[in-house]
């Protein structure tokens, strides 16, 4: 405990989070001889508190942890950075960055309840991704000749090769040719699926 960068202590009360605080300063700084940052420490409820990019929440009586609001926001702003779709990447390269962040993040996280989140997000990485394909087909003649290897009907092809809208919506009309089994096996690691994974396991 000496060597703890950062913890919590649970109360049954108010009353006795506050009773406490004022009992383990004096410890702290007069027994252990740590510095305690007296901004970060306070006393509030469970389901106000960021920890380690934790948050938590009460179930049926029980204390359940989440992923914090500003962690999500960080891993959606680093999956919109490796999804980039003017960074020159090759798509393995592509592949293998969002492959070793997810793995990193899930493993961190994976006490968090957040399958929901998870498949969340996936929907919209998935939609990124494609719109990545999207872009590297400009042509008309390459979108034609890409989305004719799925076996599209004739009309669907031409439909979709001749599409004028932009990138982001043309991205949800490549759900019938970019399903989300291709993308797995382009190499694109579902989120939701590893986690499910790690917890099975």
């Amino acid at each position: 405990m000496r060597y703890a960068d950062d913890c919590m202590i649970f109360c049954k009360s108010k009353k006795s989070a506050v009773r406490t605080l004022e009992n383990i300063m004096p410890f702290i700084e007069g027994k252990l001889f740590l510095k305690v940052n007296r901004e970060k420490t306070k006393v509030a409820h469970v389901s106000k508190v960021k920890y380690l990019g934790y948050s938590f929440y009460r179930y049926k009586g029980k204390c359940k942890m989440r992923v914090h609001p500003k962690s999500i926001a960080k891993m959606k702003a680093k999956l919109k950075e490796l999804t980039s779709r003017s960074n020159g990447w090759s798509n393995e390269y592509r592949v293998l960055k969002l492959t070793q962040f997810i793995r990193g993040w899930v493993n961190y996280f994976a006490m968090a309840d957040m399958k929901q989140l998870l498949r969340g997000t996936d929907e919209w990485l998935r939609r990124k991704i494609r719109a990545i394909y999207w872009k590297q087909w400009k042509k008309i003649k390459t979108r034609y000749r890409m989305i004719k290897k799925f076996g599209m009907p004739e009309w669907k092809v031409h439909e979709l090769a001749n599409c004028r809208k932009g990138m982001w919506r043309s991205a949800i009309m490549l759900n019938s040719v970019l399903t989300n089994k291709v993308i797995a096996s382009l190499g694109y690691m579902s989120m939701a699926d590893y986690y499910l994974k790690i917890c099975e396991n």
